[in-house]
């Protein structure tokens, strides 16, 4: 069975593009967002995407945003995430995603104890966020702090 995100490859990434360590899943916080993770750093700033199509996957799946990531390390993430249900072709900074990506390593057993992890997003669009997310996997609940650069209409 194909994946939701593999039809019509609307991002136009490829299952050799993804980190194999961080599979592909529908993480929740509130809401769905589809994690995908880059095989690299230039995979994840190569962000080029059908609009319309991307919308539509997201759309029939309930999906919020793409929480596309990049592991730099074991607590430092590079994440973009497109949102064309809302509009725009992306956010620079996404609490909720930022949550759901807490939750989606605990649940992944890829938090063995307590810790707090930095997500950069925003980098690539010349918006560039910090948001800290504290994970534990005694604890349902993840924690997100940072900061954004705000946007002035």
């Amino acid at each position: 069975m194909t994946k939701s995100w593999q039809r019509g490859r609307p991002l136009g990434w490829k299952p050799a593009d993804l980190d194999p360590a961080l599979p592909p899943h529908v993480a929740f916080a509130g809401n769905q967002h589809l994690v995908l993770a880059a095989g690299s750093r230039s995979r994840l700033a190569d962000l080029a995407y059908d609009f319309d199509a991307l919308a539509a996957v997201m759309h029939q799946y309930g999906y919020t945003t793409l929480h596309l990531v990049w592991r730099q390390s074991q607590t430092s993430f590079h994440a973009r995430d497109p949102f064309p249900i809302g509009g725009v072709v992306e956010d620079p900074a996404t609490g909720a995603a930022a949550a759901a990506f807490g939750g989606y390593l605990r649940e992944l057993g890829l938090v063995p104890k307590a810790t707090s992890i930095v997500i950069h997003q925003g980098e690539d669009m010349g918006r560039p966020s910090e948001l800290r997310v504290g994970i534990d996997p005694a604890d349902p609940r993840v924690r997100v702090t940072g900061h954004a650069v705000r946007i002035v209409a």
